[in-house]
């Protein structure tokens, strides 16, 4: 993994949104985008429902990109650029030069640059968007305008109509050529679709490492997303190309890997471990509890696929005909590598996720705001991994302390 790239999508937690305006809590990029696959997710689950072709690989290196650009770009409003796009369209295409050139040394996969090329060319209008991506376009962009629409209604209870009217209005307009997706119409009409999604919104207001103080902050949600997109970006690096399948589930296992603390809300590791029964207690209460309070908010056409992402969530594992199975990482690598498997990698989600705990508290250490619980916390996790165990394809030792 490169150092500065895993850093940069990192400054995607310290992006604020709306900051123009009163806020309840903060609004950051990377929550933003984990909320937009949240629901894209449902939405192309609709779609799939009735027969329609997704193509979630693209969606999720489309989540990436954009978070990149956004990154780059920063507090570059979307009707400016949209301005920019029609109005100046030179001038446009040389800015999205611009985005590229600020990534060229950070991104060293070069087909994973490529991608990057095509996706903002396309998004440009440069290059031809293929006839077999539009209904997948169509359900990002539509995920996109609505979770938009949900960050304007949470703070419209602090701020005065005058300020939110213009706003609302072009809002509302932005996304009526999606209303055609059923899922979309869901939300929009608050059915139980709109009710998981209050559910999973509550973990944008829970920040970890709850316990101390830290610059910046991560909610739970937030940190699920960039657990995701390093579990994109490692798993890249592994020495088996990952079949299509592989790749998707492991992305969405991580996105979904903390959706119980929705109901829960986040048990600190030092308390889950406080004693040897404790953690299988407490994932036993965590079922329950899900089962009861989440599983009903699920359409039957996906609930059984969300419940195998956020079950065993940190164990290499199939799934075949309903039938689930923890296998080993070589077994994952030459039995199972096939879409028919349904294949997750769980151990780099694992992997993943103490990387971007560890982020959190190097970055804020580095910040200079530190305490005892970010310091152990810290080497806790560079010490975690012996010197030379090889888990999921990689040194994860030498991996950790390389990014310090």
């Amino acid at each position: 993994m490169e150092k500065n790239l895993v850093l940069k999508i990192f400054e995607g937690f310290s992006i604020q949104r709306w900051n123009d305006l009163v806020r309840p809590f903060d609004l950051v990029e990377m929550d933003k985008a984990a909320e937009k696959m949240v629901i894209a997710y449902i939405i192309g689950k609709f779609e799939e429902n009735k027969g329609n072709k997704v193509d979630w690989n693209w969606m999720i290196y489309a989540s990436l990109f954009d978070l990149l650009k956004k990154i780059a770009l920063c507090d570059i409003k979307a009707p400016v650029q949209q301005k920019l796009k029609k109005e100046f369209p030179l001038e446009y295409m040389r800015l999205n030069e611009w985005v590229l050139n600020q990534y060229r040394q950070l991104i060293k996969d070069d087909e994973l640059f490529s991608k990057f090329t095509i996706y903002i060319g396309q998004k440009a209008g440069s290059f031809k968007t293929p006839d077999d991506l539009k209904l997948s376009r169509h359900i990002y962009n539509a995920a996109h305008k609505f979770s938009t629409l949900r960050e304007l209604e949470m703070i419209s209870v602090v701020n005065e109509k005058e300020r939110l009217a213009d706003i609302e209005a072009d809002l509302k307009s932005g996304i009526q050529p999606y209303l055609d997706l059923e899922g979309l119409q869901k939300f929009m009409t608050r059915q139980k679709e709109f009710d998981f999604l209050l559910k999973i919104e509550q973990l944008r207001f829970q920040t970890r490492w709850n316990q101390t103080p830290r610059i910046p902050h991560t909610s739970v949600l937030g940190h699920s997303f960039y657990v995701a997109i390093l579990s994109l970006l490692m798993g890249r690096e592994s020495s088996v190309k990952m079949c299509e399948k592989r790749v998707i589930n492991t992305f969405f296992s991580a996105l979904f890997h903390d959706l119980p603390e929705s109901v829960t809300r986040d048990i600190i590791s030092p308390v889950k471990q406080a004693t040897n029964e404790l953690p299988n207690i407490v994932k036993k209460i965590e079922d329950e509890i899900v089962n009861k309070e989440l599983v009903p908010l699920m359409r039957d056409f996906y609930v059984d696929e969300v419940i195998y992402f956020t079950n065993d969530e940190f164990f290499d594992r199939i799934n075949v005909d309903g039938k689930v199975e923890i296998v080993s990482f070589d077994d994952l690598n030459s039995k199972y590598n096939e879409e028919k498997y349904n294949p997750v990698d769980g151990r780099l989600i694992r992997i993943c996720d103490h990387l971007s705990a560890l982020m959190e508290a190097d970055i804020s250490i580095k910040h200079g705001i530190t305490s005892i619980h970010l310091v152990t916390g810290r080497e806790g996790l560079l010490n975690y991994y012996k010197k030379d165990e090889i888990i999921s394809g990689i040194n994860v030792y030498s991996l950790f302390h390389s990014l310090m």
